[in-house]
């Protein structure tokens, strides 16, 4: 994982590899028979998709400690939010335009020392997880924080969630901690497990 970053760092560096906008995105294979687009929708592009995924995860899982499901002019104030940040809302689709799953990060806490740590979140469509689609997704989204001089990347996961702590893990995230018992939802207790990922920017860190 290490090589990766290193390598976006110096592709950034001499201009062969250039943030996602809304008209360049990313392709790869994800299937046999599929392609998957990655490209930044931070415009609100897809909104809708974006909500009922969103929606769907709040009631059928402890990836989000929400109980209910978020509105149209909730998602509105979340994109503008978004752009007022300069934050990316990276959206996988197939050839058809079916979003897969999107991701994105915003600020960990809102102290100016904490500029260069941001924290992100990723979700993947019920139906087209275990397809490779939150990986491509998560290794974009850490060549945009490259991009963006940024130096960590924190995730914080339900600990019972495997596939998410999986995902992690696989992408060169540590453990960082665990807060116990830091939500309620279905009946139970559940644990937040925090994962960092340090990157090898920014190239000349500042206070102020």
């Amino acid at each position: 994982m290490q090589r990766f970053l290193d390598r976006v760092r110096r592709d950034i560096a001499e201009g062969r590899t250039k943030p996602l906008s809304r008209t360049r995105g990313f392709t790869l294979e994800y299937s046999v028979r599929q392609t998957m687009n990655i490209v930044d929708c931070s415009n609100g592009h897809h909104r809708a998709a974006l909500l009922d995924i969103v929606n769907d995860t709040i009631a059928t899982s402890t990836a989000l400690y929400e109980y209910h499901p978020r509105t149209v002019e909730g998602m509105e104030s979340w994109f503008r939010s978004k752009a007022d940040g300069r934050f990316p809302v990276l959206v996988a689709h197939d050839d058809r335009d079916l979003v897969l799953g999107f991701a994105t990060y915003g600020p960990f806490r809102s102290f100016p020392a904490y500029k260069y740590t941001v924290e992100h979140s990723v979700y993947v469509h019920r139906d087209h997880r275990g397809r490779g689609v939150g990986t491509a997704l998560m290794q974009q989204l850490m060549a945009r924080a490259v991009s963006q001089q940024y130096h960590t990347l924190i995730g914080v996961v339900d600990a019972g969630n495997a596939a998410s702590v999986a995902l992690h893990e696989r992408l060169g995230f540590v453990r960082a901690g665990v807060v116990r018992q830091a939500g309620f939802k279905f009946g139970g207790w559940l644990d937040a497990a925090i994962y960092q990922l340090i990157l090898p920017t920014p190239d000349a860190p500042v206070e102020g």
